[in-house]
């Protein structure tokens, strides 16, 4: 008599991490606004589901100067800096709810650092993609 095969056990079913949506701007330097050149040097990342507001930002002085030799990088570094402390819930706009202040830092305005348009994703960790979308568009290539 030959012995059945033991039934397969099916292997455990490991549910795929929950993917939620973000948003996120570019934080651009324009260090001369009549001429319309740019450089980007940060990112802004709002997600709402996990409560999440961040900015990372990454100034290539060099890269600055280059458009504008005579740009105050100082000044700009203090600038993106600011985006960070309202992001940390800092002064008068970092009281406002987290989708409040992604809304008003990404809105349009003509300072030397401004929002690029804002883009849509799906993430399980928006402080690493925060870091990832730093690393992709704001350093150089390579």
């Amino acid at each position: 008599m030959t012995a059945l095969p033991a039934p397969a056990v099916p292997a455990p079913v490991v549910p795929a991490p929950a993917l939620h949506a973000y948003e996120y701007a570019l934080l651009r330097v324009v260090p001369r606004v009549e001429r319309g050149e740019c450089l980007n040097a940060g990112v802004v990342l709002h997600c709402h589901a996990l409560e999440h507001l961040s900015a990372v930002v990454s100034l290539d002085r060099a890269r600055l100067h280059a458009l504008d030799p005579g740009a105050d990088a100082e000044a700009v570094e203090h600038a993106l800096a600011a985006v960070v402390a309202v992001c940390l819930g800092h002064g008068a706009a970092g009281r406002e709810p987290r989708g409040g202040r992604f809304r008003w830092l990404t809105a349009p305005r003509s300072t030397v650092v401004q929002p690029g348009p804002v883009h849509t994703g799906l993430t399980t960790d928006p402080a690493g993609d925060a870091v990832r979308l730093l690393a992709r568009l704001v350093h150089p290539p390579g």
